[in-house]
């Protein structure tokens, strides 16, 4: 049986929620669990039912769509629906998966919803032994791409996405996925964290200070003071 993600839409438009709910009936695996008029009410019903996904609007009086995502660290997978454009970086670092703007076209609603499809089906990422190594298998733009972990370079967290540095790829790769995720996935004799952000391939180091690393490609890494006993540990 198929897998149902209950949605909760949070917006202070009749309109909105109109739009929302048309788009989501669209879906066989989505379902339409509540409505919210306020940020206020919102708080209720997440702390009473539990959702899947939450179509949040920024712009609400009392309680912002901000500031209920900083007091909710761990809310429902969030997309944010809004008319405004100015929010885009505050919603990224508090972990929405999507910034929508309206009016919202079902296109951009789909992709969006592909976006959580792929967030919550742990296949992600996934590892896998070949002749010529360890291969970290990734979904991209829908399709599956591996990678040598030997080829990776390191990894930086940009919140529920990250990017992925390779030897192969001329630019960085962006994947759905958190360090906490991958850390499973790597050799922990070749990768290291040394930072929040950071997960480094220790093969790819030329240079170590006490405050930075230098990589393989030329890109200078901070190292987080909680993890330079745990680099200087590793290189002894």
């Amino acid at each position: 049986m198929e897998f149902t993600y209950r949605c909760l839409i949070i917006d202070d438009e009749s309109p909105a929620h109109k739009a929302l709910a048309s788009h989501i009936a669209k879906f066989d695996d989505l379902e339409h669990s509540g409505s919210a008029f306020s940020g206020m009410e919102a708080l209720k019903m997440l702390n009473e039912n539990k959702y899947d996904i939450i179509f949040l609007d920024i712009n609400m009086p009392v309680i912002s769509g901000v500031e209920l995502m900083e007091s909710q660290p761990n809310r429902p997978l969030t997309i944010v629906t809004t008319a405004y454009s100015d929010f885009a970086l505050s919603a990224y670092q508090n972990d929405a998966i999507d910034y929508l703007m309206k009016p919202i076209s079902f296109e951009k609603f789909s992709k969006a919803i592909e976006k959580a499809r792929t967030f919550y089906s742990g296949n992600n990422l996934k590892k896998e032994n070949t002749a010529c190594g360890k291969v970290l298998s990734y979904r991209a733009n829908g399709q599956m791409i591996d990678i040598l972990l030997s080829d990776i370079v390191y990894i930086e967290s940009l919140g529920n996405y990250m990017k992925l540095y390779s030897t192969k790829l001329k630019s960085p790769t962006i994947i759905y996925g958190s360090l906490a995720s991958i850390c499973e996935e790597i050799d922990h004799s070749d990768f290291i964290q040394v930072h929040r952000s950071y997960i480094v391939n220790t093969r790819e180091i030329t240079s170590v200070t006490y405050k930075n690393l230098t990589m393989s490609n030329a890109e200078i890494i901070p190292v987080g003071r909680k993890y330079q006993i745990l680099l200087d540990s590793f290189f002894r």
